[in-house]
């Protein structure tokens, strides 16, 4: 008789896991203030004292660089806005390239595209998974103006040795920690540790306002072309005082503007962070002493001084110890697993791997972007092949996987059978091994 679920075994948990829910009723009252208000924007694209937005927009703008400890906190409709708006305040052109990961949400490495900045992808480290200093010190030329390093998975870049990298060569350090807040390093908290950083409330994150996006800087002037970015800065410029021509660079704005409601929203959110990070990395830490007795698994390392916030859970996985590849053994213990609550995907949240390296996506193997003529690819001749970062590549394709069982609101009994789903595959691999060889 067969064991696994995966070979017609008795499933070992049949009743869905419950949804990560953060929304409550502070949120609800929050909202029907601003509805009650009739204001749901106050922004206008024209020099006035609603260029910054309304009153919810600036209180939270105010309490997120509180709670940072930065100068500014700029609002942005998405993460990927803010991303944008980041290359453009530090100057990005044509031709100039900035050295991306390629093991990350693909906003990170294509926000220099809009500039006509060329993406330079530089390795990750192997146990941490942020990019390699090493490999970003390789990549640098005469034209890099620009690092993009991504906290990758809650897990804050390697600070010391990359900012003293950037220092080195003077380069603008962008910090994407969409999936680190509450992170820190020593004492600054992810997103405060390069000259920009960029922050996501999108609905899927620790906090969220549906969606939205925070860029923090202590830079008054990076601060000031944000802003600008952020709401049409070619109608306000000539206001704000701007008249040379390098006061012009990337002058051309968007509306990337968050609304009254959204930010009311993340007002209430904000003040769930800390217990929520706190209950995460409690629930890691948990199911990660419960996973000691499976060998073929092994828990993500934490770099000295970080406090780490947990995106997901990631594991590394050796094959051979489990005589199967890693994909045979992840889908196996998704089998055994039921699917989450409240989900439109109403799958399992385990993945192998993360994203398939970026470099290797149509975007970058074409080298198509904007128009037919390969904008702006065809201002230089980086190439991007398979094998350019070979860490990434056997990590996303044969060793890590990821799993978001351990968010606020799962109990220890959940975690309990997340562990056992993992053990039943472990104890019965032969079985495996056997089905999969047929």
């Amino acid at each position: 008789m067969k064991k696994l679920a995966i070979n017609g075994g008795e499933k070992l948990r049949s009743n869905p896991f419950p949804a990560y829910n953060t929304i409550g009723v502070e949120e609800e009252e929050a909202v029907l203030r601003v509805l009650r208000s009739g204001k749901l924007s106050t922004y206008l694209g024209a020099w006035h004292q609603d260029f910054y937005g309304g009153s919810e927009v600036r209180a939270f703008e105010q309490e997120w660089a509180t709670f940072f400890g930065v100068k500014h906190a700029i609002s942005v409709n998405s993460a990927t806005s803010g991303l944008i708006c980041a290359v453009g305040a530090a100057g990005i052109e044509a031709g100039d390239e900035v050295i991306v990961s390629p093991y990350t949400m693909s906003a990170s490495a294509v926000a220099p595209l809009f500039y006509g900045g060329i993406p330079v992808f530089a390795d990750v480290e192997e146990e941490t998974y942020c990019l390699d200093p090493k490999s970003v010190e390789a990549k640098i030329t005469p034209k890099t103006k620009a690092i993009i390093v991504v906290d990758i998975f809650g897990q804050p870049y390697n600070v010391e040795a990359i900012n003293a990298i950037a220092k080195k060569h003077n380069l603008i350090v962008i910090e994407d920690a969409a999936q680190a807040p509450g992170a820190m390093y020593k004492e600054r908290f992810a997103g405060t540790l390069g000259d920009m950083g960029v922050f996501s409330l999108n609905y899927h994150k620790h906090i969220h306002s549906g969606e939205g996006g925070v860029i923090v800087t202590n830079d008054d002037a990076l601060a000031n072309k944000l802003q600008l970015i952020r709401n049409h800065a070619e109608s306000v410029i000539a206001n704000k005082g701007f008249s040379a021509p390098s006061e012009l660079i990337n002058m051309v704005g968007f509306n990337f503007r968050m609304t009254e409601m959204e930010c009311a929203v993340a007002r209430e959110q904000l003040k769930k962070l800390p217990d929520l990070l706190t209950e995460r990395l409690e629930n890691v830490a948990y199911i990660n002493e419960q996973l000691k007795c499976i060998p073929c698994l092994k828990t993500t390392k934490t770099r000295e001084h970080v406090k780490h916030a947990f995106y997901v859970h990631p594991l590394e996985f050796d094959a051979s110890l489990a005589g199967v590849h890693r994909d045979v053994f992840i889908k196996a213990v998704k089998a055994e697993l039921p699917r989450t609550i409240m989900r439109d995907d109403s799958d399992v949240l385990m993945g192998c791997g993360y994203v398939k390296p970026i470099y290797l996506q149509p975007l970058f193997a074409h080298k198509i972007a904007f128009g037919s003529k390969g904008y702006p690819f065809n201002l230089s001749t980086v190439t991007y092949t398979k094998g350019d970062c070979p860490v990434c590549e056997s990590l996303h394709f044969e060793r890590l996987f990821t799993h978001e069982l351990m968010r606020p609101g799962m109990s220890r009994s959940d975690m309990d059978d997340v562990v056992r789903a993992f053990a039943k595959v472990w104890e019965n691999k032969e079985e495996l091994v056997m089905e999969h060889l047929k």
